[in-house]
């Protein structure tokens, strides 16, 4: 007993350590650590901004197209509505498809991946088959197709799109990982014990690829919101009435706008860019400290 609680002592201590030494090499990261500062006061801006009910939607049709005043920190739009309110609520919505596409496509590339590589065979050739018939195409081109095809904007049907679209990244990651791993010792003592595949993929293999899955889903973030903001900018997004980031830039498509009402695009057009820099600048220092490869 004294040995049993010796060793789980030190295994604690182990990777207590461990957690703090990753910490510390996250915080030496200065773009790392700018990175997640701004994301963060992004985020949190955005979520009080909705919370506060401020409203981003009303014509204000006299206060139409304002610089940027002590009134309208941001200035007006075209249609005077404030410009500020609109990139606060806007960027829920952007953020909201960054993560929740981000998060539910790394789900199915892991799933799948795992089945692929693990079993092998006819199951890998399958899926390997199926993702192929998504890389086919690049898959800005896939999603306009598939928007075109579904003939309804929304964001119901952005989410929908986007998830479906973006899983092979993952997919070849992990497949990668467990072809490589379920050769591994304790993979085929587990087998030897009995324990069933899927406890033996999701319980014993998964998370030992669990750090570039969480790697890639912080990168795929930025990914899909510039994407929605690409498709919303040509309009094929989102509807109008929904204020996402691409969509307020849409309102900035005409000549004029662009050269005497410059406000109305680089407010917008500078939290995509400082959102995804952010964004990736946090994947870079997440990848550094847990991709084993990077140590």
């Amino acid at each position: 007993m004294s040995e049993t609680k010796s060793i789980k002592e030190m295994n604690k201590s182990s990777s207590s350590s461990l957690f703090r030494r990753n910490v510390r090499k996250f915080m030496n990261n200065k773009l790392a650590l700018f990175g997640l500062i701004v994301v963060l006061v992004i985020t949190i801006a955005c979520i009080v901004g909705a919370v506060m009910g401020i409203d981003y939607s009303t014509p204000n049709l006299p206060q139409m197209k304002k610089p940027p005043s002590a009134e309208h920190l941001f200035g007006t739009d075209t249609i005077g509505r404030d410009l500020l309110a609109r990139v606060l609520y806007g960027g829920c919505y952007s953020i909201l498809v960054g993560v929740f596409c981000a998060v539910l496509s790394s789900v199915i590339g892991a799933v799948l991946g795992a089945l692929a590589g693990y079993f092998g065979g006819r199951v890998d050739k399958f899926i390997v088959r199926l993702s192929e018939i998504f890389q086919a195409f690049p898959q800005l081109v896939l999603v306009m197709m598939l928007v075109a095809i579904l003939n309804k904007r929304g964001l119901g049907n952005l989410l929908f799109i986007f998830v479906i679209t973006g899983w092979m990244t993952t997919f070849r990651m992990v497949r990668n990982e467990f072809m490589s791993l379920k050769s591994e010792t304790y993979v085929k003592v587990c087998e030897a014990f009995g324990m069933s595949k899927s406890n033996i993929m999701f319980k014993q293999v998964l998370p030992n690829v669990m750090s570039p899955i969480i790697v890639s889903t912080t990168t795929n973030v930025a990914f899909f919101i510039l994407q929605e903001a690409a498709l919303s900018f040509i309009g094929l997004g989102v509807t109008d009435a929904t204020p996402t980031w691409g969509n307020i830039l849409n309102a900035a498509k005409s000549l004029s706008v662009v050269t005497d009402q410059w406000w109305i695009w680089v407010f917008p057009g500078l939290a995509i860019s400082l959102f995804v820099l952010a964004i990736n600048f946090l994947g870079d220092g997440l990848r550094d400290v847990l991709d084993p490869k990077q140590q």
